[in-house]
């Protein structure tokens, strides 16, 4: 990063694919960039350049001095300069010795080459990146040097591995705890820390030949003390060099990263035949002109040509070099977006040395998008003026009118639904001439830490709602858009606003979110309503697609990601070993104290008439859940500010001393397991008690935090003066701290114990005593008004640092680490891991939201299932995959009867309609013999449980009790298969209809 903020680019070419990269790399944070581009705004910009306006092109200003003002907003740490020279093969190129990166868009291949040359001639060279987007077809070039050194090629963060064992030997073998795989290679080097024993080995690198995916051989350790214990070892990040060629020594035989291996040789191909398009515009000072059949044969010759010349050549694809040809002259916004993801990447990489660089060139094309257009009549390409002019060259006017009539929904606005909404914004999604709509839809507020991603949103927008807010800045891109922002979460709270009505009216559903849950919610709402959904995600420099069609391919739900790996329950609450742990330690106990606890309370209260009632059942030895914990709330609560920092010394006691203590008397250092091996070796580390020390900056952190959550909670006011360090102290001095006894108690160590629920453990009769005792108490001392009957639970908000809420996690999280003696974790990791943060980067965003919106005009064009891809990327290696979706799979229950998740069959009933009559018009209608009906979770129908013969006679109403407005019910039924002794099959979702109109069909 540090090199980044001391790095000066020149980018030249302000259309589409420069402006992306513009966007994408001033929000990374350079130095600086200087934009040059000598063109003047035409209509036909409006239509690719997200940042150039109408009044841009009435007022005939130039596209670099449209653009500059709203680059530079984007990041007010960037120095943005603007240049406006023409740039050709007679210009003096010094002027780019102080540039450390150099950007071509939009310039001829002789060009391109001249200026490569002067680049890469440069000591230290000056790193060179072209960029060119035609039509369907997009390519990217690096050259980055003769020896370019990158610190870490994968941006992978090291894992620390636990040590099993490690022989004396030459060499010697080192096994991983549990046969946990290591994921090395031969060559790499790993350095040692905490062996006990074999001491030399900590603090040294040592380089390793892998023997196993458990194991691996480090050299000569025979002269080393013998390992006794534990220890671990991290991956150390070893430089790599990277050799480039020049683009005149590349053209002949390009290195070239393959995206799609359904079509191996396309990246070849559209090289050769971009090759022949720079030849044809050298002879004619022109492109081809849009739906000109000559032009396209002039082009395929040229290929033809230019592959004779190849060392390296692929068999000429005339049906991409004629696409090519017919969309040349246009743009596709999309493709530019994903690729303006990628190079942007590059440029990074190029200042900063972190990531595997491209080597050296990218090819991608959008052939799917446009052959099944190939027959429309030339017309259709033909431009009419208006900013839809180098769409139209692309797809067509008809495609063009159908995409103005959209119609979707979009439910998330952060960093992928700000590019989303650009996307619609150039495509002209959802117009409101057409009856078009683009519904959106976040309940988040803008904060801080989105400006460097979400390119929507500026500073003066903190706090203001992110849906509203992205709406009125894409009106500004396209005003002609229909947006109608929500503020809802879309959950089943909120099917009143987004029910099946709703659905009914979409064309299809995108999906920006940051959660899996969410995800899966979206997508059986859409296949529910035979909606396409169009998803994807990202991780830092990774990012997915997936692209769902009814009737075509598999929902979201059909797969299913393999569960987060969760820390045991012991490991935890007593034997933390890496900061991750103690970090969600901290969550853990935030969510405890200040959630849980708070919300268990109020609702005890809310079920329970009053306080003498519940001190009646208690004595009368009645089970309530959650009374004890209930009661001690109650008896504990504090009413002032002064006992809020009681509570809290108390809990740093409990905490970070007594919780010590306890530990090593119940497994003193000493002890041993059955099998003679120490119980405190890694990874168990043994606990050091904590003296309380108010000096201390982390303990006066973790008073004053804790302190302010308790007052939260019992809503109890207190001002800035009480945060003081001279309050604080004049009220811990007279706070008794009861001496530690230790407890002769049980110690959990299962690693697959899992957590006890506090709420429904059982009381011994002397913790019942003392719960009714001080209910009793607080009975006479009036306590319990219905003030203190009334907690305020509060919800962890990572992102507002005047709340408390990620100073307690902080210094709770670095407190125990110190406890143990783990090293901690600054303030920024803290804040990731403990709000479960998915890394999001402008570069990958950028790129997934591109690559969808591709597929998007498929799902508009109702393309076939061959022409739809999903993506899988990592930037940073990079790799770039394209792969067929998923096909949909039917399940066969027997001749002329099948049916996948797509369907869903329906029965109309009435109001007298029973089960008995709902299973015989299921059996009737489609031909299988219902063995089990659910709805939901509860069964309505299952013949082997008792009771349930005499439910046939009841209605569907009494069963379901539907509410209201409730119309219809999805029901699952099961059917026997053909095969005797196979388990019954569920069947698509019944959808029981409880009425109909007076057509006979549902209202």
């Amino acid at each position: 990063m540090q090199q980044m903020a001391q790095s000066s680019v020149f980018l030249s070419g302000m259309g589409g694919l420069g402006v992306e990269i513009a966007k994408n790399i001033v929000l990374a944070g350079i130095k600086a960039v200087t934009l040059h581009d000598s063109k003047q705004c035409e209509t036909w910009d409006l239509g690719s350049n997200f940042f150039i306006r109408q009044d841009d092109v009435l007022s005939q200003r130039k596209r670099v001095e449209a653009v500059y003002p709203r680059v530079a907003e984007l990041n007010p740490y960037v120095h943005v300069d603007v240049a406006s020279f023409t740039l050709d093969n007679n210009t003096d190129l010094s002027f780019l010795r102080k540039y450390q990166c150099v950007i071509l868009t939009e310039a001829r291949l002789s060009l391109q080459k001249r200026v490569n040359e002067f680049c890469h001639s440069q000591q230290p060279p000056i790193r060179f990146i072209g960029c060119d987007a035609y039509g369907i077809c997009v390519r990217v070039f690096c050259d980055f040097g003769e020896e370019f050194e990158v610190s870490d090629p994968t941006g992978e963060e090291p894992k620390e591995i636990f040590i099993q064992s490690v022989t004396q030997g030459n060499p010697g073998v080192v096994t991983c705890m549990d046969n946990r795989t290591h994921g090395l290679q031969t060559g790499d080097r790993v350095l040692f820390r905490e062996v006990n024993g074999m001491v030399e080995l900590n603090g040294t690198a040592w380089e390793v030949s892998v023997l196993s995916p458990h194991s691996f051989a480090i050299g000569d350790t025979s002269h080393l003390q013998p390992y006794a214990h534990g220890g671990f070892f991290v991956l150390v990040k070893t430089p790599r060099t990277y050799r480039f060629e020049t683009m005149e020594k590349q053209l002949c035989d390009p290195q070239v990263l393959t995206p799609d291996f359904s079509k191996p040789e396309a990246p070849l191909q559209i090289h050769t035949a971009m090759l022949a398009l720079d030849s044809f515009q050298e002879q004619h000072s022109r492109l081809p002109s849009t739906g000109c059949l000559q032009d396209a044969e002039v082009l395929l010759k040229l290929t033809e040509e230019v592959n004779t010349r190849l060392r390296n050549k692929a068999p000429v694809n005339a049906e991409l070099v004629r696409c090519l040809s017919r969309t040349a002259r246009g743009t596709l916004p999309p493709l530019a977006a994903a690729v303006g993801g990628l190079a942007s990447q590059e440029v990074l990489k190029a200042l900063t040395g972190k990531f595997a660089p491209l080597q050296q060139w990218f090819y991608l094309d959008a052939i799917e998008v446009v052959r099944p257009l190939q027959s429309l009549p030339a017309e259709e390409f033909s431009p009419r003026g208006d900013r839809y002019d180098g769409l139209r060259a692309c797809v067509g006017e008809s495609m063009c009118l159908e995409l103005h009539k959209l119609r979707v929904f979009m439910v998330g606005c952060g960093a992928i639904g700000c590019e989303m909404l650009k996307n619609f914004a150039l495509l002209g999604v959802g117009l409101a001439k057409c009856s078009g709509e683009v519904c959106i839809t976040d309940p988040d507020l803008i904060e801080k830490s989105n400006l460097n991603r979400q390119f929507l949103f500026r500073p003066h927008d903190i706090q203001k709602p992110k849906s509203t807010t992205a709406a009125f800045t894409t009106l500004q891109i396209n005003p002609d858009i229909q947006l109608d922002a929500h503020l809802n979460k879309v959950c089943p709270a909120t099917e009143g606003i987004y029910s099946d009505s709703f659905f009914s009216g979409l064309h299809l559903v995108v999906t920006a979110l940051d959660n899996v849950e969410a995800r899966r919610y979206v997508d059986s709402r859409s296949v529910s309503n035979q909606k396409a959904l169009l998803d994807s995600g990202t991780m830092g420099t990774k990012g997915h697609t997936e692209i769902i069609v009814p009737n075509l391919t598999e929902s979201y739900n059909s797969h299913r990601d393999p569960p987060e790996e969760e820390i045991p329950f012991c490991t935890l609450k007593s034997f933390p070993a890496v900061i991750e742990h103690t970090i969600q330690w901290a969550r853990d106990k935030f969510e405890s104290s200040f959630v849980h606890k708070p919300s268990i309370y109020n609702l005890f209260w809310q079920t329970h008439s009053s306080a003498e009632a519940v001190l009646q059942r208690m004595q009368a030895r009645e089970s309530l859940e959650g009374v004890f914990q209930v009661i001690k709330l109650l008896s504990r609560r504090p009413s002032q500010w002064e006992q809020c920092v009681v509570l809290a010394r108390l809990k740093f006691d409990k905490y970070f001393k007594r919780k010590a203590l306890q530990l090593l008397h119940s497994f003193p250092l000493d002890t041993r397991l059955k099998d003679g091996s120490l119980f405190w070796q890694s990874p168990k580390r043994p606990p050091s008690p904590t003296e309380f020390d108010l000096k201390d900056s982390l303990h006066f952190s973790f008073i004053v935090s804790t302190a302010r959550l308790f007052a939260g909670i019992y809503n109890i006011p207190y001002s800035e003066k009480d945060l003081s360090e001279e309050t604080v102290a004049r009220i811990l001095c007279d706070v008794k701290i009861p001496e530690y006894q230790p407890l002769e108690k049980c110690i959990e160590t299962d690693e697959t114990a899992k957590k006890p629920d506090q709420m429904k453990m059982t009381l011994s009769s002397e913790e019942e005593r003392e719960a009714i005792t001080q209910l009793e108490e607080a009975i006479a001392a009036n306590k319990v008004t219905p003030e203190r009957l009334q907690m305020n639970p509060l919800q962890f908000e990572k992102d507002d640092d005047s709340n408390g809420h990620m100073d307690f996690v902080a210094s709770a999280s670095a407190l125990r680490a110190r406890m143990y003696s783990i090293e901690a974790a600054d303030r920024l990791k803290t804040k990731r891991i403990a709000g479960k943060i998915i890394p999001a980067i402008a570069t990958a965003t950028a790129a997934v939201a591109g690559l969808v919106a591709l597929e998007l005009i498929k799902v508009v064009g109702g393309y076939g299932f061959d022409s739809f891809k999903n993506c899988f990327f990592n930037l940073a290696i990079p790799v770039v995959v394209l792969t067929e979706t998923a096909p949909v799979k039917r399940t066969h229950i027997r001749d002329n009867i099948n049916f996948s998740i797509w369907d869903r069959w329906t029965i109309y009933g009435h109001e007298d309609f029973t089960l008995s009559d709902f299973i015989n018009a299921v059996r009737e209608k489609y031909g299988i013999e219902p063995t089990m009906v659910v709805h939901g979770v509860k069964m309505l129908y299952v013949p082997v449980m008792p009771g349930h013969s005499k439910r046939l006679k009841l209605t569907m109403h009494k069963l379901i009790k539907p509410s209201v407005e409730r119309r219809y019910v999805d029901l699952t039924v099961s059917f026997a298969p053909e095969t005797d002794g196979d388990e019954d099959l569920p069947g698509p979702p019944v959808r029981y209809y409880f009425i109909r109109d007076a057509d006979g069909e549902t209202p």
